[in-house]
């Protein structure tokens, strides 16, 4: 559903463009309810998800027994974060400056387009990232059944 890589600009107040491209697909897919939260993989990162594939997610998250550390590690970073939000007028919507804060996300970012959600990456986390190469050693036996 959503692919690409835009570059966006934070207001001063914290909100962020939903690029003009994508609006209509984000109005489809959702009614413009969106939902962001913490990737927890990657430091650096939020995912906005449309709220359809967030619950979907957010159930299957809070299904994993909480008794183990990585779990309730996982559910707090997905579940415990989320923020509800919808474009205004303007295709904007609001970022938490909690948010913000502990992603390093400022002025300026980086919108990608990940299919089922999308990726908001500071600056220079997003440049940190994509110049760091795959080693022939971390392929794995699913990519190499890839046809690139």
């Amino acid at each position: 559903m959503f692919q690409g890589e835009t570059s966006v600009t934070l207001d001063d107040k914290g909100r962020v463009a939903i690029p003009a491209a994508y609006r209509e697909l984000v109005a489809q897919a959702c009614g413009n309810r969106l939902v962001v939260t913490y990737n927890p993989f990657e430091h650096g990162c939020l995912w906005i998800f449309p709220l359809a594939e967030w619950e979907r997610v957010r159930d299957e998250v809070n299904r994993l027994p909480s008794v183990k550390a990585v779990h309730r590690n996982l559910q707090m970073k997905l579940v415990g974060a989320a923020a509800h939000v919808e474009p205004d007028g303007s295709g904007r919507i609001q970022l938490a400056g909690s948010q913000r804060t502990a992603t390093g996300i400022e002025k300026r970012a980086v919108l990608l387009g990940m299919g089922n959600k999308f990726e908001l990456w500071g600056e220079q986390a997003h440049l940190a990232k994509i110049r760091e190469t795959i080693d022939e050693d971390q392929i794995t036996q699913d990519m190499l059944e890839l046809k690139l």
